[in-house]
């Protein structure tokens, strides 16, 4: 969050205007929002991984053994059922 932080500020990208809605209302879902699952945003970060690189922070490698690594561990999740699955169907 640092790196994109920093990212924004040195490209002077404006952060948006803030949002006084309620964000369960219809035109509120409308608008963008953050990744709903892990691996939507690890797609994200690989295709959009440049600004982490800036300073030699972070280099493709690493990057790429992060993505493969929670790519792993959101496959072991997927085996199991989440708790409130867990909890609808097989606690009756």
């Amino acid at each position: 969050m640092l790196m994109a932080g920093l990212d924004g500020i040195h490209n002077k990208i404006h952060p948006g205007d803030s949002m006084e809605v309620n964000l369960y209302e219809d035109e509120a879902l409308k608008k963008k929002s953050m990744c709903v699952s892990l691996r939507e945003a690890l797609k994200e970060l690989d295709q959009d991984r440049d600004f982490l690189k800036q300073g030699n922070v972070f280099e493709d490698e690493l990057i790429d053994a992060y993505i493969e690594l929670k790519l792993k561990e959101a496959a072991e999740l997927d085996r199991r059922p989440h708790p409130v699955e867990f909890s609808l169907y097989y606690t009756r």
